[in-house]
């Protein structure tokens, strides 16, 4: 029985069901996907993918109104968030259109011989999979398929169990965009069948977004077929408050960081560690404005989040701030759950023994720790399994720098927060996955770089 279907989290409808795909069909699309690469892919310009991508990019803005529609009925995406969602993956089909050749061009090397030349030529690998979360249903498809489709890549894409209508919707798109068969193919497939395509010989790699369990799992799969991988993972990104001439600010910045995506995102600002002098205050003054925020129908503008993407996140985010509390922090709340409909919480006086002080908290629910100097607030805000993304705020620029040196974690946003673009690659270290999306950095993950010497 398949698992595939759209629940919608503001009401706990089951609005639609699809069916798993057949073995037999996986067998086809496998068998297509790597019939595109050998024949479109690999035969076709620069030029013809990049505007296939920029057709892609153009028809995401065309239907906007009706993609948004949907992630707001899958996973709860307030729609002003949703709206900016489809145009931010819009402008990363565009981007990777536009910058094609540069990506793609031949790179001269310096040789120690003076005879001849050499170069380093961008080859794509061949088949990939994505597995795809539902968190961001839209976007993260797009960092993946982007730029693998502007290289030469042909795409098996499985979306998250609760996202099939946005799935069926991108495979519409690069349909109606007026991609080859077997050139992006959307599959409700299962774990099982993930790996089956994982460990076939035709498939050359795999990008995954989603939880730890999962990319241990399919980078377990991955390394015993030898196949290159790319994962991203959970995060629990620090936010270091060190100075500021405008605390009021900072708190904005903040709440924002905290709060996208009702919480849920895995770069999200989820850790506050904030020095001596500026605690109370900035505690008092997050505390007021979290609590302050309400969860409400995400079909209507302006809301200030809405409802988790489902019962059971609510129910997982429940239980982990009750066994906080049980293990000794404070958590201060707005209220209770309702169903997917989460209170916004507060927790401090967590203690490094506790589960909380590890864990990540998907959700409207944000940690807040004192510090005393520059140096205790690095060794708390690395003193976590994850290491994606971390915010860093003051006013001093050689400490800026120091401190940024020092943080471990893929990415370091000082004094800006929400700041993400399809130039800057995103990716973590430690639990936080390995390789990188978005941007030049991005797009040479999948590909063969093929040095050409010549006498």
């Amino acid at each position: 029985m398949s698992h595939y279907a759209v629940t919608n989290p503001a009401t706990g409808d089951i609005v639609k069901t699809y069916p798993q795909i057949s073995d037999a069909d996986l067998e086809k699309v496998i068998e297509s996907a790597e019939h595109a690469y050998r024949t479109w892919s690999r035969n076709s310009s620069i030029d013809e993918r990049a505007a296939l991508i920029h057709k892609v990019g153009d028809l995401h803005s065309e239907r906007r109104d009706d993609l948004a529609a949907i992630i707001v009925r899958e996973m709860g995406k307030p729609i002003d968030q949703a709206l900016g969602e489809v145009d931010f993956a819009a402008d990363i089909y565009r981007y990777y259109a536009d910058n094609a050749h540069e990506f793609l061009k031949d790179e001269p090397i310096d040789i120690l011989s003076e005879d001849g030349t050499a170069f380093m030529r961008t080859n794509p690998l061949g088949v990939l999979i994505g597995v795809m979360p539902w968190n961001f249903p839209y976007y993260q498809v797009a960092r993946f398929a982007g730029p693998n489709v502007v290289i030469g890549n042909t795409i098996i894409l499985k979306h998250a169990s609760q996202c099939p209508e946005s799935a069926a919707a991108i495979q519409q798109i690069f349909h109606d965009a007026g991609a080859k068969e077997g050139v992006y193919t959307n599959v409700y497939a299962s774990s099982g069948q993930v790996a089956t395509v994982i460990a076939d010989p035709r498939v050359q790699g795999v990008s995954l977004t989603g939880s730890e369990a999962a990319g241990s799992a399919v980078a377990e799969v991955a390394g015993r077929n030898l196949k290159k991988v790319v994962l991203e993972l959970g995060g629990s990104d620090p936010f270091i408050l060190l100075s500021t001439d405008d605390l009021d600010g900072a708190v904005d910045s903040a709440y924002a960081a905290r709060m996208d995506n009702s919480g849920q995102s895995c770069n999200a600002a989820k850790r506050f560690i904030v020095i001596d002098d500026l605690y109370e205050d900035f505690r008092d003054k997050l505390t007021t404005k979290m609590l302050g925020a309400t969860a409400s129908d995400p079909t209507k503008d302006g809301a200030d989040y809405g409802p988790l993407s489902s019962l059971g996140a609510a129910e997982g985010l429940d239980e982990q701030l009750k066994r906080a509390k049980a293990q000794g922090a404070t958590v201060t709340t707005s209220g209770t759950r309702d169903g997917a409909f989460f209170p916004t919480a507060v927790i401090t006086d967590i203690s490094p023994d506790a589960d909380a002080f590890h864990e990540e908290f998907f959700g409207p629910v944000a940690s807040i720790y004192r510090v005393s100097s520059e140096d205790e607030a690095i060794q708390v805000a690395n003193a976590s399994p994850f290491g994606l993304g971390s915010y860093l705020f003051t006013t001093d620029k050689e400490q800026a720098m120091r401190v940024a040196d020092k943080i471990d974690a893929g990415m370091v946003y000082i004094n800006v927060v929400l700041a993400d673009s399809p130039e800057l690659p995103f990716g973590g270290v430690k639990r936080s996955g390995i390789g990188r999306e978005m941007g030049r950095f991005g797009a040479a993950e999948f590909v063969n770089k093929k040095l050409i010497r010549v006498t």
